[in-house]
């Protein structure tokens, strides 16, 4: 009986640790949860935010943000007219580079045409806890 309470225990432990290192995401999961949420923004029509997610954005003059934020809207919109937009966007696969000192996101792209594109997008950890787009 008291080996079935110590075996009891140690799945308990277990479980537990298993728990507390999956509710911490690794700094690759970050960025690639980042990258994949700054697209979405992409694909929802949130430029501004999509542009907020750029390394240096917050400094940027306000002529060149209204150009990004226009190449932005021409750009999806000839998604709309080529593929039949964007329907999609999954993180593919993650690798850092440590000594450039960024991790790449592979990131899936479907479109409404059922053709796929997988593109790299490198994102830089800003120090603050924020990952943004290189």
């Amino acid at each position: 009986m008291k080996k079935l309470v110590y075996l009891v225990f140690l799945v308990l432990l277990v479980f537990l640790g298993l728990g507390i290192a999956c509710s911490n995401p690794t700094k690759e999961q970050q960025a690639a949860l980042a990258a994949e949420g700054y697209y979405r923004h992409l694909l929802a029509g949130e430029y501004d935010h999509f542009l907020e997610g750029r390394v240096g954005a917050d400094s940027l003059p306000e002529d060149y943000r209204e150009q990004l934020l226009t190449g932005y809207r021409q750009f999806m919109a000839q998604q709309q007219a080529k593929h039949g937009g964007i329907t999609a966007v999954s993180i593919s696969n993650v690798r850092t580079d440590s000594l450039d000192g960024y991790t790449s996101v592979f990131l899936l792209i479907c479109f409404g045409d059922s053709t796929q594109e997988e593109i790299v997008v490198p994102m830089v950890d800003t120090g603050d806890g924020r990952w943004r787009m290189k």
